[in-house]
Formats: C-alpha cells, structure tokens, sequence
C-alpha cells in the first residue's frame, strides 16, 4: 500500500503549485521567442487548452508538457532566445528541448517540434508549418486543423483523449472527416463511432 505524504492544503498546494509550473513556463518560453520575433506555435495539450477553453472552461483538461513548433534552420536563434529566459538546450533520447534550468529535466522542460518534419518515422505525416496557426490570447497555437492533424497523426491515448475532448465541447464534429487526409479519417471515425472505448 502506497504511503499518503501529504494531506489538506499541503497536497492542494502540490496540485496548484505544478499546475502553475507549467502554465510559467510555457508563457515564459512563448514571450521570449515572441521577443526574439521568431515563428512559434504552441502544440500539444496546452494547444487544446487554449481551443477547449474558448468553448467550455469546465471541459480544460491539464497537461504536464509544454510543447512549442519551431521551423528547425530557428533553432540557433531560440536557442539564444531561451537561453536568455533561463532555459537550457538538450537533447535527451533523440528528443529536442529546453530545460527550466540547470537541475531541470525532461519532465521539466520545453520540447520542440520541428515543422515539417515527421516527429517519428513511422507517423504519416510530418508536423505542420509554424505558419498554420492561430493568435490565442496574445499566444500563437496552432490551429486547430493543424492540431487535430497533429492528435490524428499520434494518436497515442493521450492525443484521443484530447480529440474526445474536442468533439465533446463540438469544437470538431463528423463533418471532419472531409477535412483531414483520408488516411486520418479512419483514426476520427473510430472516435466518433466509439467515443467510450
């Protein structure tokens, strides 16, 4: 039986205390590239934050990642440019990313996504340009065809939850299927057809 550490407002504080980590870092990460006038775009769970959030608040889901798209021939620059805000350039198992600082790690960090690039070789498609995104906020995401292609291409179970999530707030709906690659269609169906699986 696993030991209880912490109980009351010590664990809540835990709770608040992580989810704000990330929150920080991921606007940090933002204004420093945005600073640096380099193309970004927020992917990954915090993306679907940002979308969710515009239909129905009660229906954010939180995230332990901050993922960024960056075209790869930036890197040097957001390299300086992060480096700047406190973040240090690694890469840990053939992944790229930034940690929060020296004792950070990949826990602890930005990851990057390389636009136009496939983010594994056996993904049907490469990630999108940083060029397809939305301004959220004053944050750049991506947008949100490019992101359900992103969850689609994945597809891992944390990518058809966030899609669950977004068909359950009809940010996306069946009438999808016309409008990703027909290879992916068969991916959302599935989630459609069968949403409690």
């Amino acid at each position: 039986m696993a030991t209880i550490r912490y109980t009351g407002d010590a664990l809540w504080e835990r709770i608040e205390r992580a989810v704000e980590r990330i929150k920080d870092r991921m606007r940090r990460a933002t204004r420093a590239l945005a600073g640096a006038g380099l193309p970004y775009a927020v992917a990954g769970g915090n993306a679907v934050q940002l979308w969710v959030a515009q239909v129905d608040e009660a229906a954010v889901r939180n995230t332990r990642d901050v993922d960024i798209l960056l075209r790869r021939d930036d890197l040097a620059a957001a390299i300086d440019a992060l480096g700047k805000a406190g973040f240090i350039f690694r890469e840990i198992n053939g992944v790229s990313m930034f940690l929060d600082g020296p004792e950070a790690g990949p826990r602890d960090a930005v990851h990057v996504i390389f636009s136009n690039e496939k983010v594994r070789p056996d993904h049907l498609h490469p990630a999108p340009d940083v060029s397809e995104q939305a301004i959220i906020d004053r944050t750049s995401a991506v947008s949100l065809e490019a992101l359900v292609r992103m969850k689609l291409v994945s597809f891992r179970r944390r990518d058809q939850v966030h899609l669950l999530d977004m068909l359950e707030v009809a940010l996306i709906d069946e009438s999808w299927l016309a409008r990703i690659p027909e290879d992916l269609r068969p991916r959302l169906r599935e989630l459609i057809e069968t949403p409690d699986e």
